[in-house]
């Protein structure tokens, strides 16, 4: 995965094109971040489908490195509240490891994230935040 290659992959999840999203993907994909796992393109857009009705969350790279197996990513993560995201509304979705967000409220967060590629798709994803 070239540097180019993940700003058209960054450029499709900012503007919430999550098929174009998932294009980037290899067959039987696993994502695993903060408790949530994710195996196919209906699970993809189920979670972040849901995650943009009550926020809007951008990605601007700061650093990557990528090579035929791994691309190497540390991100900023902006996230907006455009509607309240209450406890309620994410327990009732098993979501207990997500803290709640009001409606106008900003988050940045330091992302690092780890692709495994395949064939030049991403087969896995790790990510930590600072």
């Amino acid at each position: 995965m070239t540097r180019d290659d993940y700003g058209r992959y960054v450029a499709a999840f900012n503007a919430r094109e999550y098929n174009a999203v998932f294009d980037f993907y290899a067959e039987n994909p696993r994502m695993a971040f903060f408790g949530i796992e994710i195996t196919t393109r209906d699970q993809l857009k189920e979670f972040y489908g849901f995650m943009h009705r009550y926020v809007k969350e951008t990605v601007t790279v700061e650093r990557f490195a990528g090579s035929d197996e791994l691309a190497a990513v540390e991100a900023m993560v902006r996230i907006e509240a455009i509607d309240h995201l209450t406890r309620e509304i994410l327990d009732a979705r098993g979501m207990q490891q997500f803290f709640p967000i009001a409606k106008g409220e900003v988050q940045e967060m330091r992302q690092y994230i780890h692709y495994h590629l395949k064939d030049g798709k991403i087969e896995s994803v790790g990510c930590a935040l600072v």
